[in-house]
Order: C-alpha cells, then sequence, then structure tokens
C-alpha cells in the first residue's frame, strides 16, 4: 500500500477511537475466519463488496412476506415458506449467511409473522437463525451503526421463543449498551441518516412489540427514553403529506416490518408505531394500519415539536408550511457522505433544495457511486474540486473537517485550513443563507440542487413554479444551471438540476435567498 494510503487509513483509525479499531481487527482475518468456520461449518468467507452488488439479495431475502402472511390470514403459509427457504439456502452456505444482522432480521420477521398469527415458530430455522447472529458479534459492535442493534435485538427475540433465558439476557444487555452508546440523548443516531435512523427504530419497535408478547423484560428507563427521543427526531422531519423523508446520508430502501404496506418512501407508519411504543404519544396519523394490526391503541398525547431546533448533527427550522434541515456535524462516529453544511429544504411536500442520495455501494462504475458521497452531491461548498476529507474506502474518510456551532448555524475547517461558515434564517416564506469562506482556494463552488421543474437561468439566480432563488456575494460570480442525477431509489438514478454558483480567490461572503410561493 502506497504512504499516502497509510497515512490516511491511520488517520481514519486514530478518529474512529480504539473501541471499532479493535474490534474490527477480532473480527476479520486469518484467526477470525477460522474461529467463525468452526462455528457455523460451511460459512463462506467472501467480501460482499466483491462481485455483483449484494445489498438488493439481501433486501429481497429479509422473509418481509412472513408478516403479509399473517396479516391476510394465511398463518398455513409461513412455516413451510421459512423451511422451504432454509432447504434451498443451507446453513451456513453461499451469500445469504455472510451478515449476521441479516440473519437477526430473518428471525424478527418470522417471530412477528408467528406471533400475529398466534402459532408457534419453527425451533430448528429459529436456532440456526440464532447461531448465526451469535457467531461474530465483534463485527456487528464494529460498525458502530444499526448492526449491533439488529443483532442483539435478534439474539434477544431468539432466546425469548426458544426458551432461552441466557440468550435473551446477553441479546438484552448488548441491546441496551448499543442504545446508550448510539442514539444521543437529544434522538440523534450515530448514523446521521433518516433511512438508517427509521430502520433502527423498527428493529426496536418489533423488539419491543415481541418483548410485551413473549414476556420478556422492560427496557430500562434510560433505554426506553432514548428511543422516545429517537421518535421525537424522526417525526421532526418526516412529510405530514407523503411520509417522504430527507435525502441525507446512506439511503439503500430498507423496509423492515412495514405492516402498513406504505414502502420505503413513506414513513408515517414507522413513525406512528414507535410513537405509541415509546412515547406514549401519537405522532398525528391514528390511522395506521400497522398499529390497528398489532392492537396498539391511540394515545390522547400528540408528539410536539418547537419549530426552530438544534441537535447532535443537526439544525432545524420551520415556518410557514416549509422547514429546513442543515447538517452540522460535529463528527463523532464515521461519516457516511462528505455532506457537512449541506441544506435541505421542504416546501410542504415538495424537497426543493435536495440531496443527491446514494445510488448504491457496490457498482461496476466505483467513481459513479462515490460521486453521490462525495461534497459536490450536496448542497454545500467545494473547494477545487476537492472533497471535505480524502476517502480511505467505500464507507469511510480520513481528516474529518473540524466543526463548531454557530448561534444560526455551523461552521467547518477542512484539513488543508480552508474554511466554511454557514447561517440560516427564515422570515415567513423567506429563507436567508449566509456562506462565509476562507483560507487557500483557486476557485470555491456553491451548488444548489433543485427539485426537478421548469427552472429558468437569470442574471442573479434561478425562478420558477417553485419558487425564486437569487444569489450575491461581495465579489463577482458566475451562475448556471447544470445538469446532474440524483437517486430516489437503491440503484437508481434520474436527472436534477444544480444551480451553481463559482467563488473566485478574494470572495468572502456570499448570500442566498430562497422566496416561497
Amino acid at each position: 500500500m502506497p504512504l499516502q494510503n497509510w497515512a490516511l487509513s491511520l488517520d481514519a483509525a486514530l478518529r474512529l477511537g480504539p473501541r471499532p479499531v479493535m474490534l474490527r481487527l477480532i473480527s476479520r482475518g486469518p484467526l477470525a475466519r477460522r474461529r467463525l468456520s468452526r462455528r457455523l461449518p460451511g460459512i463462506s468467507h467472501a467480501d460482499p463488496m466483491q462481485g455483483a452488488d449484494i445489498r438488493p439479495l439481501w433486501e429481497r431475502h429479509r422473509w418481509a412476506e412472513i408478516p403479509r402472511f399473517a396479516l391476510a390470514g394465511e398463518a398455513g403459509r409461513i412455516i413451510p415458506f421459512a423451511e422451504a427457504w432454509m432447504a434451498a439456502h443451507p446453513p451456513y452456505a453461499g451469500p445469504l449467511w455472510l451478515c449476521g444482522q441479516e440473519a437477526a432480521l430473518r428471525a424478527l420477521h418470522l417471530l412477528l409473522g408467528c406471533t400475529l398469527a398466534r402459532i408457534a415458530p419453527p425451533r430448528a430455522v429459529l436456532e440456526a437463525l440464532a447461531r448465526r447472529v451469535a457467531a461474530n458479534p465483534s463485527y456487528a459492535l464494529a460498525q458502530d451503526n444499526n448492526h449491533p442493534l439488529s443483532e442483539a435485538a435478534g439474539l434477544f427475540a431468539c432466546g425469548l421463543a426458544l426458551g432461552d433465558a441466557a440468550m435473551a439476557a446477553l441479546g438484552n444487555r448488548r441491546f441496551e449498551r448499543a442504545l446508550l452508546r448510539l442514539i444521543a440523548p437529544d434522538g440523534a443516531f450515530a448514523q446521521p441518516s433518516p433511512a438508517y435512523h427509521r430502520l433502527m427504530l423498527d428493529v426496536a419497535s418489533i423488539m419491543e412489540i415481541l418483548r410485551m408478547r413473549l414476556g420478556g423484560p422492560p427496557l430500562s428507563p434510560d433505554g426506553r427514553g432514548r428511543l422516545a427521543a429517537a421518535t421525537d427526531w424522526l417525526d421532526r422531519i418526516t412529510c405530514r403529506q407523503t411520509g417522504a423523508l430527507p435525502n441525507i446520508g446512506h439511503q439503500d430502501g430498507s423496509c423492515f416490518a412495514d405492516l402498513s404496506g406504505a414502502g420505503p418512501r413513506d414513513a408515517r407508519g414507522s413513525v406512528e408505531r414507535a410513537a405509541r411504543l415509546f412515547g406514549d404519544a401519537t405522532a398525528g396519523f391514528g390511522d395506521d394500519p400497522g398499529c390497528a394490526a398489532l392492537g396498539l391503541p391511540t394515545p390522547q398525547a400528540r408528539l410536539f415539536h418547537e419549530p426552530d431546533w438544534r441537535g447532535t448533527g443537526f439544525m432545524g427550522w420551520a415556518s410557514e408550511g416549509a422547514r429546513g434541515l442543515l447538517r452540522t456535524g460535529p463528527l463523532r462516529f464515521r461519516p457516511g457522505h462528505a455532506d457537512l453544511l449541506h441544506f435541505d429544504l421542504w416546501d410542504g411536500a415538495v424537497n426543493l433544495l435536495r440531496d443527491a442520495g446514494s445510488f448504491a455501494y457496490n457498482t461496476p462504475d466505483p467513481a459513479r457511486a462515490a460521486g453521490f458521497q462525495a461534497a459536490a452531491a450536496h448542497n454545500t461548498i467545494t473547494f477545487d474540486d476537492a472533497d471535505q476529507m480524502p476517502r480511505v474506502g467505500p464507507f469511510l474518510f480520513a481528516r474529518w473537517p473540524r466543526c463548531r456551532a454557530l448561534p444560526h448555524g455551523a461552521a467547518i475547517r477542512d484539513h488543508a485550513g480552508r474554511r466554511h461558515a454557514r447561517e440560516v434564517r427564515v422570515d415567513g416564506r423567506l429563507w436567508r443563507i449566509e456562506d462565509r469562506i476562507a483560507g487557500r482556494f483557486q476557485q470555491a463552488v456553491l451548488r444548489w440542487r433543485l427539485a426537478p421543474g421548469d427552472w429558468r437561468l437569470e442574471a442573479d439566480g434561478v425562478s420558477g413554479p417553485l419558487g425564486r432563488i437569487t444569489v450575491a456575494a461581495d465579489g463577482p460570480i458566475l451562475l448556471s444551471l447544470a445538469a446532474s442525477e440524483e437517486s430516489l431509489a437503491y440503484g437508481q438514478a434520474s436527472p436534477c438540476p444544480v444551480l451553481e454558483v463559482v467563488l473566485r480567490p478574494g470572495i468572502s461572503c456570499v448570500g442566498t435567498d430562497i422566496a416561497l410561493p
């Protein structure tokens, strides 16, 4: 490996901290592979990032059909489905057994379906799934994301269903520890991704349902408090009209335990279910069919949020039907995208200023996939076509920028000493974003990724039916309306217009006004 790559890898390791680095070393390598082979005979050690993208394959085999069988009154299909799948994909061979989290999600779907149908789950199937989940916990813990929560929930539920008190207790302890580590007191999740935040809450919700139905111990007050705060966090940013979430961070189309039948683009059922379970309140979606299927009563209390808020990693504003979201940092856990100071603006159901999404994790064109994670794919400023931080691997950056809070926003300083400060103010239907920049650069580019529509380039910005955007700076600027692409669903891309503002050296301040109709 070139010396530069070694330096970046070491820098990334130091920023991640000793815990995830040591856990990764324990869970990977020749010794870990031999240990895993003893625990799971026939297990594959293939790299999921090699070859075809495995993510869609895993999603299709999470057994989402099983709860739907129960809801449709087809309980007789549940056990034959699970046993046929196991016969077609014997433990522990092949790509569908590579990941412990996938086994945990299958187990949770199976137990949810059996609970709804009031039938006993197939013991042999649960034992095989539980064995896979328990085989390599260090790998999940090293991720510091949804993996340790999902695997702990699966282990806990399997332990309850199998009557294995030790397994259930172990899963419960791991789940509580992961909650307190990965969810901040204000509800922010370690993964700054609304989609993964939703997945985390869905897993926690189904674990709570199974805990109640199978007689498990209650959540600790601290754990329940974190999940209640996480529910509030997601409710703040969920579109009331459509259930859509901001396209920020990793987006892979995960849709777990979707009893409402709404699909990955509508989070309202997830928010309502979590609000009833962890907040003893309703999120305002009282007619949610998923909650009705679970027999969850609608509380009288309603979740309430101040229009302006600041949390770990984000700030938000709301005014006259519009709402804005700013990605502020600081970075405590690994960033998935170079999206610091990205600003998302929604006018009702219209995501006017938007994120490009994730596209895919593993494609024949790695550079194209990486481009969706780069700073140029977000509503922020880039310097000299460089990213906010250098990439080490598909899911890892080094030299994280320093972040600090401002009264109305946040500021960052990158590894080259270039600085960007952004503050947001709103007055009715007028939104004002002020950007200040400093440091050595030949050219900086401010990008505003726009909702597709009839936009017209004008001397000082763009205008169209969705609004009027004007840009001014303390020096000459060059504006253009460029064509780019965005990903609204995993593996898919579509055209997206971008207002690009070129800033030359000597410019230190640029202001953007967005006037909504």
